[in-house]
C-alpha cells in the first residue's frame, strides 16, 4: 500500500470485527513503525498503554462516554504524553543526549548548554510543558494510525473521555497527559462505512496576515 493510499484510506471507523483478534506481533509492527516518528530534539516524550483484555477496555469505557468502540476493538490505546520528557531526571533525555555523542551531532562539553535549551523551551511553565507533551505526542499518534492503515488495520481517535477519570484508573502518573485514546483492529463488514468527511482545501489552508 502506498502512502497516497493509506493517507485516503485511513478512516476513523465505529464499529470492528469483534471475531479478528490482532495478535502481538502485528502489534509490535504498527509500534516500530510508528516509533520514526520526528521529534523535538528527538526526546521521543510519548509512551502506550495498550489494553486488550476485555475487563481493562471495559474500564476504560466507562471513562470514555461509554463508546462502545472502546471494548469492541481487539486492542484500544491509552496515548501518554510525557510533561517531563524533556526534564534532566528523565532517563530517556541522558540516551539522547548520549546518541547525539555518538552521531557526532555534540560532545560532553554541550551539556549545560542542552539541558539549558531544553528548560527553556519546554520547561518554562505548565502551559509549555503541557504543549511540549501534547505535540510530540500527537505527532506519534497520527504516525501509529497511519501506521496501522499501511498494514490493513483500521483505527478511531478518541478525544471524548474524562482525563482524571482515565488516569486515576490506571494509575496513570501525573506527569503524563491523555491527549488520546486510539482503538485499532479490523472494520466490521457487516457495517456500512460512512462516506469520508469534508476536508479544507488548499486555498483554505494557506492564509496570510
Amino acid at each position: 500500500m502506498d502512502f497516497n493510499q493509506v493517507i485516503n484510506g485511513r478512516r476513523a471507523v465505529n464499529f470492528f470485527d469483534t471475531t479478528r483478534d490482532v495478535p502481538d506481533s502485528l502489534i509490535r509492527q504498527v509500534i516500530e513503525m510508528a516509533a520514526k516518528t520526528p521529534s523535538s530534539f528527538n526526546l521521543q516524550p510519548w509512551s502506550l498503554m495498550a489494553l486488550k483484555a476485555k475487563e481493562d477496555k471495559l474500564r476504560l469505557q466507562q471513562h470514555a462516554l461509554n463508546q462502545t468502540k472502546v471494548s469492541e476493538a481487539p486492542v484500544t490505546f491509552i496515548v501518554l504524553g510525557d510533561r517531563r520528557g524533556w526534564a534532566d531526571e528523565n532517563p530517556f533525555v541522558e540516551r539522547t543526549f548520549q546518541e547525539m555523542i555518538k552521531a557526532g551531532a555534540t560532545t560532553e562539553e554541550g551539556r549545560d548548554w542542552f539541558s539549558g535549551a531544553r528548560k527553556k523551551l519546554y520547561g518554562g511553565n505548565e502551559e509549555t510543558q503541557l504543549a511540549f507533551a501534547c505535540k510530540n505526542a500527537g505527532f506519534f499518534a497520527m504516525s501509529l494510525m497511519l501506521s496501522a492503515k499501511s498494514l490493513g488495520l483500521e483505527t478511531h481517535p478518541m478525544d471524548g473521555f474524562d482525563q482524571a477519570g482515565v488516569k486515576k484508573e490506571f494509575n496513570i502518573p501525573d506527569h503524563y497527559w491523555v491527549p488520546v485514546l486510539i482503538a485499532m483492529g479490523y472494520f466490521d463488514s457487516s457495517k456500512t462505512l460512512d462516506p469520508p468527511k469534508w476536508r479544507k482545501s488548499v486555498d483554505d489552508i494557506l492564509v496570510s496576515f
